[in-house]
């Protein structure tokens, strides 16, 4: 299944590329450190007996436990809500309220997410689209099993590293981590750097997604390093990652 939600480096055009590239080896517990939209998770009906979703953003992570636990409290919050870019001016500056519900927070965030031009929750998107067309059932049942965290990438490997784990780490790609500006906002060059030293130390194993730079080449040269290319929904008209 796909997303529910598009987001800022989506691994829709790569995903099928990713799970090819998962070990043969019994894998118990399969974790997406930046989990954003979770494309990767999605493309397959179960990765692992354990799953974890983890993301940084806190409004996120809200949005995927109410998908998973609320679905339909989620929806009548929707129903209704026109297309209005005064609605998702008024969202954007409504959505951090400590007053809201978390259904309320997370109604606002899905809208705004859906009602933005390429997802970025900046700017408003004026097209005319259903953002309730899809039924939030199948994203409930395909999230019955998975464990939602709200961590650090440090942490939350460090808590799951185990033999038998498959990380996959998408992680904002060099050069443009200002776009993931609702999820690592905090993530530079000493993140990169960190990343890889943690990595490079884990019991288990880690698929790796980045842009295609000699940097990012220089801290994992000791690894396996496949290219594909794709399209891009950054600024460059197309990219390679690896």
């Amino acid at each position: 299944m796909d997303s529910f939600i598009p987001w800022i480096g989506g691994k829709r055009l790569l995903r099928k590329a990713i799970c090819e590239r998962f070990p043969d080896t019994k894998i118990e517990k399969y974790v997406e450190v930046f989990g954003g939209a979770v494309r990767v998770l999605f493309y397959k009906e179960r990765h692992a007996e354990l799953e974890i979703y983890n993301d940084v953003n806190g409004h996120l992570v809200n949005l995927f436990k109410c998908m998973k636990y609320h679905p339909q409290a989620l929806r009548d919050e929707l129903d209704n809500v026109p297309n209005s870019r005064e609605i998702f001016k008024n969202f954007i500056n409504m959505h951090k309220n400590p007053a809201l519900t978390d259904i309320q927070r997370a109604a606002m965030y899905f809208y705004m997410i859906k009602r933005s031009f390429g997802g970025k929750v900046s700017n408003f998107g004026a097209k005319p689209r259903d953002i309730l067309k899809e039924s939030f059932e199948p994203i409930k049942h395909r999230l019955r099993m998975v464990a939602i965290e709200n961590k650090p990438f440090e942490k939350i490997i460090k808590q799951y590293d185990r033999p038998h784990t498959l990380f996959y780490c998408d992680p904002p790609y060099y050069g443009t981590e200002k776009m993931y500006a609702h999820g690592n906002i905090d993530f530079n060059k000493d993140s990169h750097q960190k990343l890889a030293s943690i990595l490079q130390r884990i019991k288990g194993k880690f698929i790796l997604s980045y842009n295609n730079c000699e940097y990012v080449k220089e801290l994992y040269k000791g690894f396996n390093i496949d290219e594909v290319s794709r399209q891009n929904n950054l600024p460059s008209k197309s990219e390679k990652g690896i």
